[in-house]
């Protein structure tokens, strides 16, 4: 069977390819099991970005039901697994502070729309040039960032007021909160994060994070813990999916949410093809860079009409499709599928679980992110260091966009400087 490496460059989604190949009930079953996996895994965790991006869970539920559904519908790769991710946690909550909900659903349509753009002007491969440094950076500073942004929640701070945005002064926010550490809230949240790293070495094809979860919310309940749960502070988690609606429009909101809609142009478009590069390398399959993003771009687009949050390519839940033996496209649309059933069938359990049993898993999450032993072998280089260094430095202490500008002009700077001369004559 050819890898798709001489069709990378069309527009045609993998489904339609696979359904000209033939699809049989074999594939079906493989399909099957592999979404009912990743939407095991998916349940926990798009409720805990949700919540620690500053949104109710449903809203977590809604964008992998609907992003995820069309993403899978209409990739250039075969296994990619969309919905949310914790990459956007921190540009997220920053948007729903600045401009509320409305402001935010009206930044992911536009991004959304810029995606596709880009698909569609085929600069896929120009995300894909980011330097390999900038990435690492860039994502080492998530990871701290979401971690910083879990603390209050794992240890069931009170805060005074409202929890600060920026770094320095949320750690010194939290300090000053630290008398009113609940212990019952850390050793549910460190106990869930001790819990997925035992079963993930232990049992790994067990679904660590569903499990860790569900025996902190058993623990919570019937222990009748004091500490803060999805019940208590969203009221519950609603039956399906609301109606869909354009979100509200006047040209000054959307002046005012653009420059926040091209930092999730820029991650989502980042964030999507490196979890489609990594599919490839799992695979040996190529994917299609321009048709992704236009999938990614239109799965933002159906996610803000649901009220969702942003969406992209997510490299744990694409690599966990693979590994659980998905066949096509079809696995992916079963997860968000499954997530559904969940949403129609099961929504009211959802109020039982503590948010400091969410905050367990993002913890896990921020380690995974960080690529530390990648990240101490760039360092071994100095030019490699500055841009690391410089991506990383002002992701965590700034934004993520200006994180990704200084990285990517510092690497062009050093290029462009030692170039070699061109030999007199030539």
């Amino acid at each position: 069977m050819p890898n798709g490496a001489a069709s990378a460059h069309l527009y045609r989604p993998k489904l339609v390819t696979l359904l000209s190949e033939g699809y049989d009930a074999r594939a079906l079953k493989r399909d099957l099991l592999a979404g009912l996996t990743v939407a095991i895994v998916a349940l926990p965790l798009s409720m805990a970005i949700a919540v620690a991006s500053g949104v109710s869970p449903d809203r977590g539920l809604c964008t992998a039901i609907v992003g995820g559904f069309i993403v899978s519908a209409l990739s250039g790769s075969r296994f990619q697994i969309g919905g949310p991710a914790g990459a956007f946690i921190v540009l997220v909550a920053a948007t729903v502070a600045r401009f509320g909900i409305e402001g935010l659903v009206l930044t992911v349509m536009l991004s959304g729309l810029m995606l596709a753009l880009l698909g569609a002007l085929r600069l896929g491969s120009l995300i894909r040039h980011i330097p390999h440094a900038v990435t690492v950076g860039f994502t080492a500073g998530i990871a701290v960032t979401i971690l910083a942004s879990q603390l209050k929640d794992l240890g069931g701070l009170r805060l005074a007021g409202a929890e600060p945005g920026p770094i320095a002064p949320k750690l010194a926010a939290l300090a000053q909160a630290a008398p009113t550490l609940n212990g019952w809230a850390l050793a549910l949240g460190a106990g869930v994060a001790a819990a997925i790293f035992v079963l993930r070495a232990w049992k790994p094809a067990w679904p660590g994070m569903l499990i860790a979860v569900a025996a902190a919310s058993l623990a919570a309940a019937f222990g009748h813990l004091d500490v803060a749960t999805i019940g208590s502070r969203f009221g519950g988690v609603p039956h399906g999916l609301p109606a869909p609606h354009l979100p509200a429009f006047s040209w000054e909101l959307m002046r005012q949410v653009f420059p926040a809609a091209l930092s999730f142009t820029l991650l989502g478009g980042v964030e999507s093809l490196l979890s489609a590069k990594v599919a490839d390398g799992m695979t040996g399959r190529v994917h299609r860079s321009n048709m992704e993003l236009v999938a990614q771009g239109l799965a933002n687009v159906g996610s803000a009409l649901f009220g969702g949050v942003s969406v992209t390519g997510t490299i744990a839940r694409t690599a966990t499709n693979i590994r659980a033996g998905a066949a096509s496209p079809v696995a992916g649309m079963m997860h968000a599928a499954f997530l559904l059933l969940f949403l129609i069938v099961a929504a009211p359990l959802a109020s039982y679980v503590p948010l400091a049993a969410l905050a367990g898993v993002l913890v896990v999450v921020a380690w995974n992110m960080a690529e530390r032993d990648e990240f101490v072998r760039l360092l071994r280089s100095w030019r490699t260091a500055a841009v690391l260094l410089a991506t990383f430095g002002l992701t965590v202490l700034h934004d993520l966009t200006a994180g990704i500008v200084a990285g990517c002009a510092l690497a062009a700077l050093f290029a462009l400087l030692h170039r070699p001369a061109p030999e007199e004559g030539a």
